[in-house]
């Protein structure tokens, strides 16, 4: 037996709590799977935070074990890749979606999916980078992979305060780019700044609608708000800047026009961390472990126990949490 946070939704009443699973049922839940890893800990990205409270339909498949992240130790194996004992983690590949997912003392996954923890690093500190990390990773190597470098001008981080902007910021700073933080929340500027961010820009300057082509400012973007911000963000980027495209706390939409791109040559390019290739994930991973300071990492993480995930589930939809929330499992 095991512990796992349990979602279900029969006649429409959705209902969330913790409950005590048992092996058949994770084998049943998880054809096609050829890994069980006992989980150390998971997390609550934004993704998990809508699945917890219901509020947009996250949930392909009923029941559910939420969690798309998690970190842990093989204790079976069919996959040849993988050995008793190895340490792993999972990111996104719809798990916690249409497959049970991190948040639970056990979980099975194709190992195809898995990722090793890069020397150096702990269960506990992968997942205070999670999910939400490991986008703003792929953000900046693909910033990297354009020719973006520090004299080509300010970098802009929208979300700013939450886990992608955070750990953004951490690692644009470090790289040597002056950043500039977007956020709600100007009570938290002088955590931002503590991060690295060079300034800080009240999100309301971007959440609006506004014209097509503005003010040239930024030679990069990472955006994880859509919508107007994403826009703005594009129609204030100098000409042949790029522009990383990986949320929509904001909103689905993308209220924009074609100026920007073909009047300035400025590149918005998606980064889809769920589905991303295996090679691009271990570089995103390695580069993490080499780049990211457990200092800063342990200053934007708290963590919590596996009964208290549902609270931080509406605090985080809410806008309510900063930093990265780590969820020990075994607590």
């Amino acid at each position: 037996m095991f512990k796992a946070i349990y979602l279900t939704k029969v006649e429409n009443v959705f209902a969330a709590s913790v409950r005590e699973l048992d092996e058949t049922q994770l084998e049943a839940a998880t054809p096609g799977c050829d890994v069980t890893i006992k989980v150390d800990y998971s997390t609550v990205n934004y993704k998990d935070g809508l699945a917890l409270t219901n509020k947009s339909p996250i949930v392909r498949t009923w029941p559910m074990v939420p969690g798309i992240d998690a970190a842990g130790t093989v204790i079976t194996s069919a996959h040849a890749t993988w050995r008793v004992g190895d340490k792993v983690i999972l990111n996104g590949w719809g798990v916690g979606e249409s497959y049970w997912g991190g948040l639970a003392q056990k979980a099975r996954f194709r190992g195809d999916w898995l990722v090793r923890v890069p020397p150096g690093m702990d269960a506990r500190q992968t997942m205070a980078i999670g999910t939400a990390g490991y986008t703003a990773m792929l953000c900046c190597l693909a910033l990297e992979d354009q020719g973006v470098e520090p004299s080509a001008g300010e970098i802009l981080v929208t979300g700013a305060s939450g886990g992608v902007g955070s750990i953004a910021i951490t690692l644009l700073a470090r790289r040597g780019f002056r950043v500039v933080a977007s956020t709600g929340k100007l009570v938290e500027s002088d955590y931002l700044k503590a991060l690295g961010a060079a300034d800080v820009l009240d999100r309301s300057e971007l959440a609006a609608p506004g014209k097509p082509l503005q003010k040239e400012r930024w030679a990069g973007v990472v955006d994880s708000v859509g919508s107007h911000t994403l826009a703005n963000a594009c129609a204030q980027t100098r000409a042949e800047g790029v522009v990383t495209a990986c949320g929509l706390a904001q909103g689905m939409d993308f209220p924009a026009t074609v100026a920007p791109f073909i009047l300035r040559g400025v590149k918005l390019l998606g980064v889809n961390s769920v589905m991303c290739p295996l090679a691009l994930r271990e570089r995103a991973w390695d580069a993490l472990a080499r780049e990211l300071d457990p200092a800063r990492l342990d200053a934007i993480t708290r963590e919590v126990g596996l009964a208290d995930a549902q609270s931080v589930a509406h605090d985080i939809v809410a806008a309510k949490v900063r930093g990265r929330v780590v969820v020990n499992v075994n607590a």
